[in-house]
């Protein structure tokens, strides 16, 4: 499977360092292996998603393996959801590609895989290629898939937004999408140090026209962090554009913070046309 032109939606193919399409759109395959298929006209601002601080944070936190049982049950799931035929997986908002990777590892010992991760975040991409080398990575927007319609067996989207009718578009009837959402109780302990008033994460029981909702789940559990994983963790969500200096300077110098993790795992499959 192959990239698909964001401008005339062509297929796109690569030749040495460049993927071109029929029309002669041109898109520069990057050192470290990722194309940015983001065109300018398509941006809503100059460096649209996270920022390199926000990337490093990420990085640190996830490296160190506090997400690892939410990683872990995702693939469990995709595993036993998709068939040994299945070739392709997207990984939208995909970020320094923690997930992306370890999708690809389990997924291809039963499967002959192509997992692709996205991100609107240049950064992010290019943390992700430069690290990991078996998925393929591009910039793009999830609103605008790079992908040929019904080309898709699989997508995961863990907080990333993408209209289900673009969804419909790219997966193939009776493919899935993993989604991940905050519970309610979700960072509850971090947004206490930002908010007076705490409120509990609204549960929203998300449908997706065109899709049947398969399983629905609960994970959750406690972390225990040091300061500066803490302070990493904020880095990497969106309190931290809420969050004082002090607040982040306080977070800092603890010796130990714990703070719940409730995530909401839902599977949908793509129903015939």
């Amino acid at each position: 499977m192959t990239y698909q032109c964001p401008l005339c939606f062509q297929p796109l193919e690569l030749t040495g360092q460049q993927w071109r399409c029929a029309a002669n759109h041109q898109f520069d395959n990057a050192r470290e292996g990722y194309v940015n298929l983001m065109p300018v006209q398509h941006k809503r601002s100059k460096q649209p998603g996270d920022s390199t601080e926000m990337m490093v944070s990420r990085r640190a936190f996830l490296d160190a393996g506090h997400y690892q049982p939410l990683r872990d049950r995702l693939a469990d799931i995709l595993d036993n959801a998709l068939p040994e035929t299945a070739e392709t997986l997207l990984d939208i908002g995909c970020g320094e590609g923690y997930y992306t990777t370890a999708l690809a590892e389990r997924l291809s010992h039963h499967r002959k895989m192509n997992v692709f991760g996205l991100d609107v975040a240049k950064v992010a991409i290019r943390y992700a290629a430069k690290r990991y080398h078996n998925a393929s990575f591009c910039v793009a927007s999830s609103h605008r898939l790079p992908f040929a319609d019904n080309s898709l067996d699989a997508v995961v989207r863990i907080y990333a937004p993408c209209k289900a009718q673009e969804l419909y578009r790219a997966i193939k009837p009776g493919g899935v999408v993993l989604t991940v959402a905050p519970g309610p109780r979700h960072l509850y302990q971090m947004k206490g140090m930002i908010y007076q008033d705490v409120q509990l994460h609204a549960e929203l029981d998300e449908q997706l026209e065109g899709f049947e909702r398969v399983s629905t789940e609960t994970l959750a559990y406690n972390m225990r962090l040091s300061g500066a994983e803490a302070f990493d963790l904020l880095q990497m969500t969106p309190f931290a554009w809420r969050a004082t200096e002090e607040v982040m300077a306080n977070l800092k110098s603890l010796p130990a913070f714990e703070c719940e993790t409730d995530f909401v795992i839902r599977l949908h499959q793509r129903q015939s046309d």
